[in-house]
């Protein structure tokens, strides 16, 4: 079975390194102190500490999990091999919505990264997925759930 690729940029891959270091340096001893205390409180069937904590555990353990195999199956964005002017991942794209011209500017990345409140959006997205590969100029229909709409990529920038 093949494993699941995860684009992104070099600096999205640092992120979750980072964030993977800290909970396995940081946060799992900060949980296991915490099943330490709450085991000393006695009797293990009612007690929500220790609950709390065995919950947070497995969370933790899940998310070191998935970020192991999202670094491990990462495929750093490499566009130096692109013109300046086309849409690809790691790029800052901003385009106007006709017929309105609300602007708006994102960051198209691996979905690993996206970070909708730091307009980075994934290339999974109904955004990223018509304007990848198109040239700034262009004008494109985006297919939403919600319908469809156009916008005119006006700006793409190299990060």
């Amino acid at each position: 079975m093949e494993e699941k690729v995860y684009p992104m940029t070099l600096e999205g891959k640092a992120k979750l390194e980072a964030e993977l270091e800290d909970l396995k340096v940081n946060k799992r001893k900060e949980i296991i102190e915490r099943i330490k205390i709450a085991r000393s409180f006695g009797d293990l069937s009612e007690n929500s500490e220790y609950e709390s904590a065995k919950d947070e555990q497995a969370f933790v353990e899940g998310r070191i999990s998935t970020l192991e195999k999202m670094i491990r199956f990462a495929e750093i964005i490499d566009d130096r091999h692109v013109a300046d002017d086309v849409v690809t991942l790691g790029r800052t794209v901003t385009f106007i919505e006709m017929p309105d011209g609300d602007e708006e500017v994102y960051t198209i990345v691996g979905s690993a990264e996206a970070d909708p409140l730091e307009a980075k959006i994934s290339n999974d997205s109904p955004i990223a997925k018509a304007i990848l590969g198109k040239k700034l100029g262009e004008t494109v229909t985006v297919q939403t759930p919600g319908g469809s709409f156009e916008i005119k990529i006006i700006k793409v920038e190299k990060n």
